[in-house]
């Protein structure tokens, strides 16, 4: 199953977009890549996941220099493979493979934590390089977005804040202009990877509402964003605040979400994203981020659950108790069969997706048009992490809630996923509001038999007389 380049048999996204210039999905593999993504399978096997069982080992900042040391070779592996920073065109810097492929990749890179940064396409930094590369001037690309993209630069994404979440417009970090330059003032948190940071990508208040708008429209056009130096004075990191997958997290250490404070920070003028056109356009620039920042989670999710699926399965076969093997127990082949059933249609929704984007981008359309895909594989993919880590867990008895597996680290992790890049509940919303759009109020029911016996009869009352007559 996988990418290829002749038809795809899923229905296509309603308004019947063109395939030139893009590539279709037909569950088959184009020859050159699959080879891509298996020396991938073996590379993130043989030379990443063992790393994972060293993990104290890097968070001083001696093993982090040692950590260095073993991945540097191996991203300079992956850039002689023509695999690095695969998520961007290559007029940005990337290598143009479009979401299908991305998603085929981004499905192996998910099975270790440490495997994205290794492939250069790790978050925050590949979101914000997808952010400044759509939105971003010519001199935020040179100066901001190369460096990120060949690793000399870390980045953090700075929007949350305590009290804005899932409604964004309520968001009340401000940024002022004051001459040739802006002043931000606000309180931040879950700003992913801030205290390692070289830069943030700060979203802020630019304006008030706009009366001549619509209330939403208002609220939406009110933000910009902003590339701070993360050494601007002014920028107060409080903490890396600890969480449910991280309960023991330090501040400094990578791939912490921090707290902070912003105040007055004062930046150049240009800093703000697009340049004086970016003014307004903050929420824009968030979607064109967010969108397939989503899809790559869920992709990264099912390397997650494979691995966890495949402990299942393994245990299933070895475990042997009450004059069996577990395999052999109804209970354990329903929770197999849900499980693999799952996990396929949680793939399947996720391909489509990226084709769907695949189709929109050639189009030249938004992401958006896609938020019904996108928002069905945000909130399944994370409720099918999550039951499939759950069932692996309990086929193991008290090993499974042990840290001599992974299962327990694995599972505290799949939480997070249904709460960031926006909640289980809002993406439902989002779903359902766009789906009942293409239904209408009926009373009584179009399906109301007597109602459509009544239309019958008129219909085919000709032939209906016949049978009258013949009685």
């Amino acid at each position: 199953m996988g990418a290829a380049v002749t038809v795809a048999p899923i229905a296509a996204p309603s308004g019947s977009l063109p395939t030139v210039g893009c590539m279709a999905w037909d569950f088959e593999t184009e020859p050159e890549f699959q080879e891509k993504l298996d020396w991938m399978k073996g590379f993130v096997r043989d030379e990443i996941i063992p790393l994972e069982t060293l993990d104290e080992q890097w968070r001083s900042p001696e093993g982090r220099d040692v950590f260095r040391r073993i991945t540097d070779p191996l991203k300079e592996e992956v850039k002689r493979q023509g695999l690095w920073a695969a998520h961007l065109p290559p007029d940005m810097g990337g290598l143009g493979f479009g979401q299908v492929k991305l998603g085929l990749m981004h499905e192996i890179l998910g099975q270790c934590v440490y495997a994205p940064a290794v492939f250069g396409n790790q978050a925050p930094d590949s979101g914000n390089a997808e952010l400044i590369a759509v939105g971003g001037t010519r001199d935020q690309k040179e100066r901001w977005m190369q460096p990120l993209l060949e690793g000399k630069y870390r980045s953090c994404f700075s929007m949350t804040e305590p009290t804005a979440g899932a409604d964004p417009t309520l968001l009340s970090t401000r940024a002022v202009r004051d001459g040739d330059e802006w002043v931000i003032n606000g309180h931040k948190w879950f700003s992913s990877n801030a205290s390692i940071a070289d830069f943030l990508i700060v979203m802020a208040r630019t304006g008030d509402d706009d009366p001549e708008q619509p209330s939403r429209s208002r609220a939406y056009q009110a933000f910009s964003m902003f590339i701070v130096p993360a050494d601007t004075p002014g920028v107060n990191i409080l903490r890396d605040v600890p969480t449910m997958g991280e309960p023991d997290h330090k501040t400094g250490e990578p791939g912490g979400h921090a707290e902070i404070i912003y105040d007055d920070v004062r930046i150049p003028f240009d800093n703000i994203v697009g340049g004086e056109a970016g003014i307004g356009q903050g929420f824009s620039l968030a979607q064109k981020r967010l969108g397939p920042g989503r899809i790559h989670h869920a992709m990264r999710w099912l390397g997650q659950s494979q691995r966890a699926f495949d402990l299942l399965c393994e245990r299933a076969l070895t475990r042997y108790t009450h004059g069996s093997i577990l395999a052999e127990k109804q209970m354990i082949q329903d929770w197999v069969a849900e499980s693999y059933a799952e996990r396929q249609a949680a793939r399947l929704l996720t391909l489509h997706a990226a084709w769907t984007m695949d189709q929109l981008h050639a189009a030249g359309k938004h992401y958006s048009d896609a938020r019904v895909e996108i928002g069905v594989i945000k909130f399944w993919g994370a409720k099918v992490l999550y039951n499939v880590i759950d069932r692996a867990i309990q086929i193991h008895g008290s090993l499974g809630y042990t840290t001599d597996l992974p299962l327990e680290s694995m599972y505290r992790a799949a939480r997070a996923a249904r709460i960031y890049d926006g909640p289980d509940e809002v993406h439902k919303v989002t779903v359902a509001r766009q789906v009942l759009k293409n239904y209408r109020a009926s009373e009584p029911s179009i399906e109301h038999v007597p109602t459509r016996r009544a239309a019958a009869i008129e219909k085919f009352a000709d032939h209906l007389e016949s049978l009258t007559l013949n009685e």
